[in-house]
Formats: C-alpha cells, sequence, structure tokens
C-alpha cells in the first residue's frame, strides 16, 4: 500500500517544491520519478551538506562517498527503464556496529580500528535491494554503552539542536544526522533505549521492532563471524524524520533471516489496530516508582494526554493491569548486563563477579541487580528468564484493554556532555537533584526491551529553551504496526518533525 501511495505522488510532484534537505522519503522518491532530480543530484546535495555543517556535529564518521555515487548513478539508470523500488535512489546512513563490505566496523574501540568485514550485514544488503545508496555509517559510544556518542577514533557527537549537548546514544549519529539534514533514514539498534533516547534528544522518530523482527546477522562485535542469530534484548530499527518513513523502512529490513528461520517462516504483521485516534485505547504513563520524570517531559506528556483527550481518543492516566516497574527494572538490569557482558575482558568479568559476590541477598539497587547480571551463572539466567516470561504474560493481558501505551523516552531532554571517568560515578540532574547516571538513563528503556515489545519514538513538543522532547509508544509484541500507526497519527495531530532554526536551509528541488 506504501508503494502505490507513493506513486501517485508523483503525477503531482511537478508542481510541488522538494525540500532536499528535510524531505521526507515518499516526497523524494515522488520528485525522483516525476525527474525533477536524479539520484545523483539527490546525492550530491545531501554530501555537499554534510560537508558544509558535519565538521561542528561529527555525526557521519566514515564516509563512502564514492561507492555511493556508483550507486546513485545505478539508481539512474533504474529509474530511467522505470524501475520502482522501496528507497531507490535514496541516500541512507547506518549506524557504526553494521558491517558494510569495504568499511571498518570498530564499535568504538581503537584495537578493532583496521577490522573491515568481508560481507554487508543482512540489514545492508535488503537496503541494497531495495535500492537505497548508502552513504556512510554514524558515530557511536565506545562499546555502545552510552546515551552520548563519543569514542577515541571519532571523537564527540554533538546534537544539532545545541552543539554542547549529548545526541543521545548509542545510536546518537544517527539522530544527528536526521536533525542535520544528511538523509531521510538512517538504520540504528536498540538494547537499552539506544534507538529511542537519540530521537528523543534530536526530534526525529524512530523504530525499536519487535524482538526478533529485523535480523542481526552481521551486527556482532569483530571479528565474529556474520552468523543467523537473535540476541537476547537487542534489536535494530529505522530511525527517521516521518512516521510514514518509519513504516516504509521497517518493510524493507523485517523479515526472518534467508539462512536460518526464513527457511520455513515468512513475516506476516498484523495491521495497525486502529487508523483512527478516537478509536485507540492509550494509557499515558509519566512517572516511575524507582525515578522522577524531569518537568519538561513529564509536563509535556500530560499535555498531549491532554490533547489526544480531545481527539476522543480513550486515555487513561494509570491502570491496575500495568505491571510492577520496579521490578521489572529490577529485571531489566540483570538481563541487560548479562546481554553485555561478552564485550568483557577475562578480567573485567572477574572483577564483576567478585563485586557481585560481595552484595547483600537485601540488595535490591539497580547498580546491585546490574552488578549481578554481568556474572550470571547459565542457572541464574534461566530463572531470571522464566520472571521475564511472566512479565510477558502479565502485558500481554494489559493489551487487552489497551492499544498502546505511552510512555518517557527519558527523564530529561538532552542533556550536557558529561565524558568524566570511571562511567559508574556519573550522575545525571534531573530537575536540580542528582542521580546516578546509568539509573537514571536505563531507566526507561524497561519495559519494551525487556519484555521484546515494539516501542515507537515520535517528537511532540520542545523546552522553552527550544530543546525537543519525545515520547516512546510501546505496543503488543509483533504489532509494530500499530505503534508506528499511533505515532503517525500523533505526527498529523502535532505538527512531527523540525529542522533546529541554526541550522540553514541548503536548496530545494523546483
Amino acid at each position: 500500500m506504501e508503494i502505490v501511495m507513493q506513486r501517485g505522488l508523483a503525477s503531482d510532484a511537478a508542481d510541488l517544491e522538494v525540500d532536499l534537505d528535510y524531505g521526507s522519503i515518499s516526497t523524494l522518491l515522488a520528485a525522483l520519478h516525476a525527474r525533477k532530480i536524479s539520484a545523483s543530484e539527490l546525492l550530491e546535495h545531501t554530501i555537499a551538506r554534510i560537508e558544509v555543517l558535519d565538521g561542528r556535529i561529527n555525526a557521519v564518521i566514515v564516509r563512502d562517498f564514492d561507492r555511493a555515487r556508483d550507486a546513485a548513478r545505478a539508481a539512474d539508470a533504474a529509474l530511467g527503464r522505470g524501475e520502482r523500488q522501496p528507497l531507490l535512489g535514496i541516500p541512507v546512513t547506518l549506524k557504526e556496529p553494521f558491517n558494510v563490505a569495504g568499511l571498518p566496523t570498530t564499535w568504538g574501540f581503537p584495537h578493532f580500528r583496521d577490522f573491515q568485514p568481508a560481507e554487508d550485514a543482512l540489514v545492508v544488503s535488503r537496503l541494497k535491494a531495495a535500492g537505497a545508496v548508502i552513504i556512510g555509517k554514524t558515530n557511536i559510544p565506545i562499546g555502545l554503552r552510552d546515551f552520548q556518542s563519543y569514542n577515541d577514533i571519532h571523537g564527540t557527537t554533538n546534537n544539532p539542536w545545541d552543539l554542547g549537548r549529548s545526541p543521545g546514544g548509542s545510536s546518537g549519529g544517527s539522530g544527528a544526522a536526521l536533525a542535520a539534514g544528511f538523509g531521510p533514514l538512517s538504520i540504528g539498534s536498540d538494547i537499552g533505549g539506544s534507538i529511542r533516547v537519540p530521537s528523543h534528544f534530536c526530534g526525529v522518530f524512530g523504530h525499536k521492532p519487535s524482538l526478533g523482527l529485523v535480523p542481526l546477522r552481521g551486527y556482532s562485535l569483530p571479528p565474529a563471524l556474520p552468523v543467523p542469530g537473535q540476541g537476547d534484548l537487542a534489536v535494530v530499527g529505522p530511525m527517521a524524520r516521518t512516521a510514514s518513513d518509519l513504516a516504509l523502512a521497517l518493510d524493507v529490513i523485517a523479515g526472518p533471516d534467508e539462512t536460518r528461520d526464513g527457511i520455513g517462516y515468512r513475516l506476516a504483521l498484523p495491521a495497525p489496530r486502529h487508523d483512527q485516534l478516537m478509536n485507540f485505547r492509550i494509557l499515558v504513563i509519566d512517572t516511575h516508582p524507582l525515578m522522577p520524570t524531569g518537568d519538561a517531559v513529564r509536563s509535556a506528556i500530560g499535555r498531549l494526554a491532554d490533547r489526544l483527550d480531545k481527539s476522543e481518543a480513550r486515555v487513561a492516566r494509570s491502570s491496575t493491569l500495568l505491571p510492577d516497574l520496579a521490578e521489572s527494572a529490577r529485571l531489566y538490569m540483570k538481563l541487560l548486563n548479562a546481554a553485555r557482558s561478552p564485550r568483557l575482558t577475562q578480567a573485567t568479568l572477574a572483577e564483576a563477579q567478585e563485586v557481585a559476590a560481595t552484595l547483600s541477598p537485601d540488595d535490591r539497587s539497580l547498580q546491585a541487580e546490574r552488578a549481578r547480571g554481568w556474572g550470571m551463572i547459565h542457572r541464574e539466567w534461566l530463572a531470571t528468564d522464566a520472571a521475564r516470561l511472566q512479565l510477558q504474560q502479565k502485558w500481554q493481558q494489559l493489551f487487552r484493554e489497551f492499544d498502546a501505551v505511552i510512555y518517557p523516552a527519558a527523564a530529561v531532554p538532552a542533556f550536557p556532555h558529561d565524558q568524566s571517568e570511571p562511567f559508574d560515578a556519573r550522575q545525571l540532574d534531573i530537575d536540580g537533584k542528582l542521580y546516578n547516571y546509568s539509573d537514571a538513563c536505563f531507566i526507561w528503556a524497561d519495559p519494551a526491551s525487556t519484555c521484546g515489545l515494539p516501542a515507537t519514538a515520535v517528537p511532540i513538543e520542545r523546552t522553552p529553551s527550544g530543546l525537543p522532547i519525545g515520547v516512546q509508544i510501546i505496543g503488543p509484541y509483533l504489532e509494530d504496526r500499530t505503534t508506528i500507526a499511533l505515532a503517525g497519527l500523533i505526527e498529523r495531530e502535532i505538527g512531527g518533525f523540525v529542522p533546529p532554526p541554526s541550522l540553514p536551509a541548503t536548496s530545494s528541488a523546483k
């Protein structure tokens, strides 16, 4: 249905001015189909904008412009033959950890600086098959561990809304690239909010898919071979500037790995539950029992809830069906560090296990749960996973009464850069009071990460100083189309993405 709509736009494209900096994928495709602009011209425009503006932002840190020019010329030839693909001629960036043959994959670790994979990640192959023009990779924190994006190889990425602030992490380079107008689509990943937080900080859209929906082959720590498989908690998904672009991109990259599950399974996601706001049953949650929500975020969510109410959506502010968020957060912190533990050196793992052994059984702090997670033996992990299965059932019951949950993506808007070490000693200011940095940042990734649920980040407002504020829309497992559809309806209601005012428009096609 999406492609039909795009083709229908082509007949009207000659009468429209196309924003080459911030146009949606569908608008750019319409211009390409109508020959208002060529793929090569669109690419050169995007490259020129990166070269002019990215010195201050530092988002696109691995550039593949020469091969992109070859791909754009091939796209022009295909367009000239009348071919139509979902992303034919569209410039796309990727988060640094995705393998692209001939480009380095480092995960921000200096000792992987010279590693180059022999083949593309499966997601990259699917993008190319859909006609995408891959222009480069975006910056990350070292080991994808942070809500900022900096490392010793590529330096610091700045938020286009305020260069002194973080663009988020770990897909911060992707969020910054989208906000700066460096192409309409970027592919990120998310285990602890790494798509949702940069979307919130940079004022763009992002989708954390249901666990297992998008294959991970070719997204692995070097020098691991690109084998098929499903991670625990970790997903990869699209980031864009409109909800409809998220839907289009998800259609391209989703589906089982052809060399594994795809042998016997095919993708058949259910349609959105509703297509009008008035039919949605929405639970709005703006607080957490273990961590405060900053006033700017909480107030913005409150205003959004009021607008949804006035649009005749059925909005609730509480429910007895909501699982225990405190227990869920503790479970998540343990699972999170267990999932990340393969990245530890043997010495660091031994140190983490020693710390966990000294903890009192009565210590239920989030820091303690993370410490336990680093060195869990398989028996302990199975017990934790069993608790997760029980939690998933509770969310399934909630989604019989509600279609979606609106939830903070983070406690605060984009915060100032803080690269202090040790990492665990950092603190985050929430309305003048300091909280443990990891607790305050990671807690909002649960419950969507813990239970493998889809979550779509959508910008809703800006602070008085101009910083973006977004929310995440959490939905039932594998009902990704529902959360994206609701994001689109909210976008239509409140206006969606707005470019940072400090960045100049460079040109448009007429």
